[in-house]
């Protein structure tokens, strides 16, 4: 068994100064960015549903007459050829 085992427990201990190895943020800093992240999620939710709204009322639109006649040539020239 090495020196760094807690031979009652069986648990590695941690070495003077290992604290200061890991960053530690304050507690505000994490409700920050938390709060930051939570904010950025409902601006993503905002965009997403306003989006699937634009698309919504672009397919409900109706398709115009010109564009109807160039598929309808477009139909009968492939059905001429095939």
């Amino acid at each position: 068994m090495s020196g760094d085992e807690d031979a009652s427990r069986g648990r590695v201990l941690r070495k003077p100064g290992a604290d200061n190895m890991i960053e530690q943020r304050p507690t505000e800093e994490r409700r920050k960015a938390s709060a930051a992240l939570d904010e950025a999620r409902l601006r993503q939710q905002a965009i997403g549903v306003r989006l699937r709204q634009m698309f919504d009322e672009v397919v409900s639109e109706p398709v115009p007459d010109e564009f109807l006649e160039i598929l309808r040539k477009a139909d009968k020239t492939a059905a001429e050829k095939g």
